[in-house]
């Protein structure tokens, strides 16, 4: 969808929405009288109060015959303009509209305000179809244009994220025969171009360092895995240490010996989410030029079950140097990051590093599919994290970290098993990675489990990939911008 902003509406055919306040007078003064009141008849017929999302339509001669949207923005809060946004994203996406034109003189916004109604749309909007050959000509996509009558000014930094979060739902949405740790590197290329430096290390590379955690993983599958550094700098290096952004790539998680039960399998394809939206966030802050300094780090691997795949039982050597002990082989997410987050720290000596990945169902049982989990060494890191989720529509929850659920993880044999008991299931896992973070260094986990995908329709997403993670993390990035 493109977004375009104008100082008045233009000519043509087109849909008209008209963004009115909870309580507030429907389309006075924005349209003839008699259409006015057909409004105020539509919106009391259909019980529309202005709330946040909430839609009225009727079709009036105004200029000639138009469909004519009320659209609620609540109470004036600007995830209420998001909701707004993507309302009128899906009711119109498959109408048979070409261009939607949003009139606000009847409210009082500004231009962040209508940013954010402008991002909400195209992020409602995004869905894939690539592999749909057959698709009904009643569900295909003709909603092309938006244009907002007012103040644009707030809109390019909205555009970045709208742009970055399409690339983290097409990382997550492809196929995993599509995406493998090798295209995975390949459709983030393009980033070089805006001033991304781009490095990628092969399984030589990696197995000459003793990344032999990350390397055990993938040690089953045909393909070959990846580790992808993404860096930009902002900052014209006046900022030596970066900003370390991790993110979990297991491209198809078959659960490896451990074999995962077969139904919902497919849904696996989307365990790398967490490097979907790190890449996603990278173009994000490349895109609007953002004053920081940020490395994106994501391993890329594939969890498969062959004669050569590791063992429940198999011990390894990770690049820290700690031994590990693998008792199940679908806690694989974790191994993939400790040596991620080894690597990072030696190769570019963050002072804060946020990782993010799809790492326990038990994440999903205790929060569902409306927080994310935080974990975090630092309370001040912890507080940033949470406030930047709430401002920018990705919620998160903090879980504690103690040396009790510590202990769960000591291994008889090695200096740790890579799974504890049952009970605190997503604990023990941010556990586990907090013994591959050195002192000093501020560090926050993101368990992001429940919220990468979504079986039902949201505020600005549709079924199926949301984005997760990268609008949160252009947030937090912002809070230390120079």
């Amino acid at each position: 969808m493109q977004v375009r902003f104008a100082a008045t509406r233009p000519e043509g055919h087109y849909d008209l929405a008209l963004p009115v306040a909870q309580g507030g007078e429907p389309g006075a003064g924005l349209v003839s009288a008699v259409n006015a009141q057909l409004l105020r008849d539509a919106a009391r017929a259909q019980r529309f109060e202005g709330e946040a999302g909430a839609i009225a339509e009727l079709f009036a001669d105004e200029g000639g015959v138009r469909r004519i949207l009320l659209v609620g923005v609540g109470r004036g809060e600007l995830a209420d303009y998001d909701k707004a946004g993507g309302a009128l994203a899906a009711r119109l996406l498959t109408s048979g509209t070409r261009t939607l034109v949003v009139d606000p003189a009847g409210i009082s916004a500004g231009a962040e305000q209508l940013a954010r109604l402008a991002a909400g749309a195209a992020m409602r909007g995004w869905r894939i179809d690539t592999y749909r050959t057959r698709l009904p000509a009643k569900q295909q996509k003709t909603l092309e244009e938006l244009v907002v009558i007012g103040d644009g000014t707030a809109w390019p930094r909205h555009q970045a994220v709208v742009d970055g979060m399409a690339l983290t739902r097409e990382l997550v949405s492809e196929p995993p025969n599509v995406i493998y740790p090798e295209s995975f590197v390949e459709r983030c290329r393009h980033l070089a171009d805006l001033g991304v430096e781009i490095t990628v290390l092969d399984d030589d590379q990696m197995r000459a360092l003793g990344m032999h955690a990350l390397l055990g993983v993938n040690q089953g599958s045909a393909r070959a895995a990846r580790l992808l550094a993404m860096r930009w700098d902002g900052t014209g290096g006046t900022v030596a240490e970066p900003i370390a952004l991790v993110g979990k790539g297991v491209t198809f998680d078959s659960g490896g010996i451990s074999l995962k039960p077969g139904p919902g399998m497919e849904d696996m394809k989307w365990d790398m989410g967490g490097a979907g939206a790190v890449a996603g966030a990278m173009k994000t802050l490349a895109l609007r030029r953002a004053r920081a300094h940020v490395v994106g780090v994501v391993g890329l691997v594939e969890n498969m079950p062959d004669g050569n795949a590791q063992r429940p039982g198999d011990i390894v050597r990770s690049m820290s140097g700690q031994t590990i002990e693998i008792l199940n082989t679908d806690a694989e997410g974790r191994l993939v990051l400790a040596d991620v987050l080894t690597w990072v720290q030696r190769t570019h000596k963050p002072r804060t590093i946020v990782d993010l990945a799809t790492l326990t169902g038990a994440m999903i049982i205790s929060l569902g599919n409306e927080h994310a989990g935080l974990f975090a060494n630092h309370d001040g890191l912890a507080d940033e994290l949470l406030a930047a989720g709430r401002e920018a529509g990705d919620p998160l929850w903090r879980f504690p970290l103690s040396e009790a659920y510590n202990k769960l993880i000591d291994s008889p044999i090695a200096d740790m098993k890579n799974v504890g008991p049952r009970g605190a299931g997503s604990i023990t896992a941010a556990q586990f990675l907090q013994r591959f973070i050195d002192d000093g260094v501020r560090w926050a986990h993101l368990d992001i489990a429940g919220m990468v995908w979504a079986d039902k329709p949201g505020a600005v997403w549709d079924k199926g990939a949301t984005g997760f993670g990268v609008r949160l993390l252009d947030r937090f990035v912002a809070r230390h911008e120079g």
